[in-house]
């Protein structure tokens, strides 16, 4: 062994040996300490936040209630329930800062007062047709029906794009009101009559429930026309105060039971060929909306005039069909000559009336000169299309439409 390996060595040796001496000595064993708990690592200091934004203040937004009647019974189909769709959809566009309550003809005023009591304050809206109204001034007669006039699409193209609205707006204010479409009744029945209808000679002294122009037009050839609310259509005709009604077409009087007094059905007529129902609103209401309200209204009030001519179109076709099937109601025609006579007269009253004051011969005009550019169209558009579509029967016909009987 060399010299290196013997210190190293015994110096290793004598620190075990000493060690193990020092134990067995008795003295005290050394107390290994524990190995220190690990520092606990610094709090991560807190992320710097933003100050928190104050919660934007609550708006309340009052609530305005507002009052409609109509010339209708509460549930008429397409009539009252028409109205009462206006105010629901008005109610829910606006998330209920306008709510619109509904009034029955009779319950606030009479079916035929509506115009009288939106202008009065009574009432803040109305929905009716405006040629109930062609007693306060003739060319409200115009945004109805006229004999031989506008179909509902024609109408609709005058009152948006023929001037037809800013005449409605000249009437309107001198009344206090602000008009809008609200609806179409679409083409409308010529009516129901207790005996048949041959000549003109049956018209003459004949009472019938007819209002507007389509009455003026019956004056003029001998007959006696009545105006009439709806609820006292019936009794006056079960009581034989008139002779024969019209209301608006199979839908509707179905509804009304208009069949059990008579079984003469006329179609078409000469007197609605499309007609517009009007929402009245008050002027002072209408200005006092803001503008996103004014749209509403009108966007709401616009929706509903497509909305229920898609309704009343559907309804009648299936009505008539039951009219025929269940009610053995008879599906009459005037004849052609009737026809020609008719819209001869027509357009004699209309022009009649149309000069009765200037505002009125304004509407007139404007009318009619939109009448001859929309019959260019038509005659070659939708008049054409329908006379060449008749000439393949897909689906059977009514066959009381094409018997001589039913002449």
């Amino acid at each position: 062994m060399n010299r290196r390996d013997f210190l190293t060595g015994g110096v290793a040796g004598l620190a075990v040996g000493g060690a193990v001496g020092f134990a067995a000595r008795g003295r005290p064993k050394a107390k290994i300490a524990e190995a220190p708990a690990k520092p606990a690592a610094p709090a991560t200091p807190a992320a710097t936040t933003k100050p928190a934004t104050p919660a934007a203040p609550v708006v309340v937004r009052p609530v305005r209630e507002l009052k409609m009647v109509t010339s209708w019974p509460k549930d008429a189909p397409g009539l009252g329930t028409a109205a009462q769709r206006f105010a629901q959809n008005v109610e829910k566009a606006t998330e209920g800062r306008i709510k619109i309550k509904v009034f029955a003809a009779g319950e606030l005023v009479p079916a035929l007062r509506c115009n009288d009591a939106v202008q009065d304050g009574a009432a803040d809206f109305y929905h009716s047709a405006d040629y109930y109204y062609q007693a306060k001034m003739s060319g409200y007669s115009f945004f109805t029906a006229v004999p031989a006039g506008f179909s509902a699409g024609e109408i609709n193209a005058w009152i948006y794009f023929g001037g037809g609205q800013a005449l409605w707006d000249e009437i309107g204010a001198q009344f206090g009101l602000k008009h809008l479409p609200c609806g179409n009744t679409g083409h409308q029945a010529g009516g129901w009559f207790k005996k048949e209808i041959n000549s003109l000679d049956d018209l003459k002294g004949l009472k019938m429930r007819i209002p507007g122009l389509g009455g003026d037009v019956l004056k003029a050839l001998g007959g006696e026309p009545v105006t009439l609310a709806v609820t006292d259509i019936m009794p006056a005709f079960e009581a034989g105060t008139v002779e024969a009604i019209e209301w608006i077409g199979p839908w509707s009087d179905l509804a009304f039971g208009f069949q059990k007094a008579a079984k003469n059905y006329y179609l078409p007529g000469f007197h609605e060929p499309g007609s517009m129902l009007s929402l009245g609103i008050n002027k002072k209401i209408w200005d006092s909306f803001s503008d996103t309200d004014r749209l509403i209204v009108t966007a709401c009030a616009g929706a509903e005039n497509g909305y229920s001519l898609a309704e009343f179109n559907a309804n009648n076709a299936m009505s008539l069909e039951a009219l025929v099937a269940k009610h053995e109601v008879k599906i009459r025609s005037f004849p052609d000559e009737m026809f020609k006579a008719i819209f001869t007269a027509a357009k004699d009253v209309v022009a009649q009336v149309g000069a009765k004051d200037p505002l009125s011969k304004r509407v007139y005009d404007s009318y009619m000169k939109f009448r001859k550019t929309m019959l260019g169209w038509t005659s070659v558009a939708d008049q054409a299309y329908f006379n060449k579509r008749a000439l393949v029967d897909y689906y059977a016909a009514l066959p009381e439409t094409k018997t001589p009987e039913s002449r």
